[in-house]
C-alpha cells in the first residue's frame, strides 16, 4: 500500500475479516462481529489476540493500535451495564476513550479452513489434514474442508511420552505445560488437533481411529471414561496455547488483504501462572 493512500477503515478491516470468516459460520451461542468502533474510523496499526484482558488492552494502548482483533467474546453472555465499576465495563470504557475498535472472531475462525486448527496442526508439521468434527449438512459452514479440529499424520511416529516433550517444545510456553492420558510408550502416528476447549470431540476422535487427540480443558470424568473405552491417547494443553499459533495466521491475512501493521499478543492469558511437579519416584523417601 501506498504511504500516500489513505488508511483503510474499521469497515475495510471489518470486510476483509468477515470474507474469510464470515459470522454465518459461528455457533448459535456465539457473539462474533464488531464489538466497539466507529466503522469510518481509520485503521493504521492492529493488534491480535486469544483475549480482552486488561493486560491486552494495556499492551493495545501502549502500542498505539486502532483496532484489537480478538478469538474469545468480550461479551459472550447478555449482560445490563457496562459501568466503569464493572470489570468488563472498564474495558469496555477504555477502549472507547482510546478510540480502539474491537473485532471479534471466535466459532467462526475455529471452524474456518484454514482456521485455528489448521495453525495447530502447522506446529506438529501435520500432513492430509482433514477435519475432526464436520458441520451439519445444510449449515452455513458445510463443505471445503471446514468443521471443527483437524486430523493429520505426523512427519515421524512418535512414542505418547515423545510427542507429550514435542508439544510442550512447539506450543507457546505457559506454565500449565502438556500433560498426557495413556500408554507413554503408545506409538502415536496420527494426531488429531482441535484449539481450545476439546472434550466435547473426544467421540469424534475415537470414531476417526487416530493414535492420540491433542487438545485443551480435558475434564477429570470424560478423559478417564474416554480411556477406559479404549479411546485414543489424550495431550490437554493450556487453552491460550493452542489457540495463539492462529494470531499469526490472522496478523499475516490483514497485512496482505489491507495492508495494514498488524502486531500479535505474546501475553500468556492462561490463568494458570504457577505449576509444580512432585518429586520424581526415586527421589521419594521409602515409605516404613
Amino acid at each position: 500500500m501506498s504511504t500516500d493512500a489513505a488508511p483503510p477503515t474499521v469497515a475495510d478491516v471489518v470486510a476483509e475479516l468477515e470474507r474469510r470468516y464470515p459470522p454465518a459460520w459461528a455457533e448459535d451461542w456465539d457473539r462474533v462481529g464488531l464489538v466497539l468502533g466507529e466503522p469510518c474510523a481509520p485503521v493504521r496499526r492492529v493488534l491480535c489476540v486469544v483475549d480482552v484482558v486488561p493486560e491486552t488492552v494495556a499492551e493495545a494502548l501502549d502500542a498505539g493500535v486502532d483496532m484489537i482483533v480478538a478469538h474469545h467474546p468480550l461479551l459472550l453472555r447478555g449482560v445490563s451495564s457496562v459501568a466503569p465499576t464493572t470489570y468488563k465495563g472498564r474495558i469496555v470504557h477504555r477502549l472507547i476513550k482510546s478510540d480502539v475498535a474491537l473485532y471479534i472472531a471466535h466459532t467462526n475462525a475455529d471452524v474456518a479452513a484454514p482456521g485455528v486448527s489448521d495453525a495447530l496442526a502447522a506446529r506438529f508439521g501435520l500432513t492430509g489434514l482433514r477435519p475432526l468434527h464436520r458441520p451439519a449438512p445444510g449449515s452455513p459452514a458445510h463443505g471445503d474442508g471446514r468443521g471443527i479440529g483437524r486430523i493429520g499424520e505426523l512427519p515421524e511416529p512418535m512414542t505418547l511420552a515423545e510427542l507429550t516433550r514435542h508439544a510442550a517444545a512447539v506450543l507457546p510456553a505457559t506454565a500449565w505445560g502438556v500433560r498426557a492420558a495413556g500408554d507413554p510408550g503408545r506409538m502415536v502416528r496420527t494426531l488429531a488437533v482441535s484449539g481450545g476447549a476439546g472434550d466435547g470431540f473426544l467421540a469424534d476422535a475415537t470414531a476417526a481411529g487416530v493414535d492420540a487427540y491433542l487438545t485443551a480443558d480435558l475434564r477429570h470424568h470424560p478423559a478417564g471414561e474416554h480411556l477406559a473405552a479404549d479411546g485414543p491417547a489424550l495431550l490437554d494443553a493450556a487453552h491460550w496455547a493452542t489457540e495463539r499459533p492462529w494470531l499469526d495466521d490472522l496478523a499475516a491475512l490483514l497485512r496482505e488483504a489491507t495492508g495494514v501493521e498488524t502486531l500479535v499478543s505474546d501475553l500468556a492469558t492462561d490463568p494458570w501462572t504457577v505449576h509444580a511437579a512432585p518429586p520424581a519416584v526415586d527421589d521419594k523417601e521409602p515409605r516404613p
